[in-house]
């Protein structure tokens, strides 16, 4: 059976060195990077180079997202060691002169998203999370690192009020662990019973991206 590391990453959009703006998307259960390719039409913002990562079996983790984290093991850990592997190489890029890199998880690759910047708190320059929060089964807290990556960074959370796998209890206690950091906080709510992503929201997207695009 292949693992989370053994799967590619997908390139979308525009190509690196000629980039305004990087996202990581990292999609959810049942989905793949093609999720994150018809998402991006959707969006229409030109200038964006796309890095999409791949689950095995399309699920990064077997389990609820609020169940005890060694139910969810050893998927998870593969799943979080993939995101930091990943991520650290396109943000040692930026580094270099490249694009600025937005991170962007729907449904379980939010949760796996939020989980990580909130423990690790890397550098990003900002962080979209659409139906996801930090996971395990009870409320937590979250010490800034060190070196606060998240300090001042943009990062904006979206959930349906009646969301049938995320209940929005975790998605609002995720957004006051990211201003807890110092994070400048958004969390849009919406009268809904779908998972999915409405069209206000994808507007809403489409303004954050242009607004952290270089040029």
């Amino acid at each position: 059976m292949l693992t989370h590391h053994q799967m590619d990453l997908v390139h979308h959009g525009a190509k690196p060195e000629q980039a305004r703006l990087v996202v990581y998307g990292v999609h959810g259960r049942t989905q793949s990077p093609q999720f994150f390719i018809d998402l991006a039409q959707r969006i229409g913002v030109e200038g964006i180079c796309w890095w999409l990562p791949s689950a095995a079996g399309h699920s990064w983790y077997p389990g609820k997202f609020m169940e005890p984290f060694e139910s969810n093991q050893p998927q998870l850990g593969q799943a979080l060691a993939v995101v930091e592997d990943q991520l650290w190489k396109l943000l040692a890029t930026r580094e270099d002169d490249g694009a600025p890199v937005v991170v962007f998880g729907f449904s379980q690759g939010a949760c796996l998203l939020a989980e990580y910047l909130l423990t690790v708190q890397p550098a990003v320059d900002g962080a979209l999370l659409h139906t996801g929060g930090y996971l395990g089964p009870r409320p937590r807290s979250f010490d800034a690192a060190s070196k606060p990556g998240l300090s001042g960074r943009a990062i904006e959370l979206f959930c349906a009020d009646e969301d049938p796998w995320v209940p929005l209890h975790r998605v609002k206690d995720t957004a006051a662990a990211f201003e807890g950091l110092a994070a400048v906080t958004t969390l849009s709510v919406y009268r809904d019973e779908e998972h999915h992503i409405t069209e206000d929201a994808v507007a809403r997207i489409r303004e954050y991206l242009r607004r952290h695009a270089r040029g």
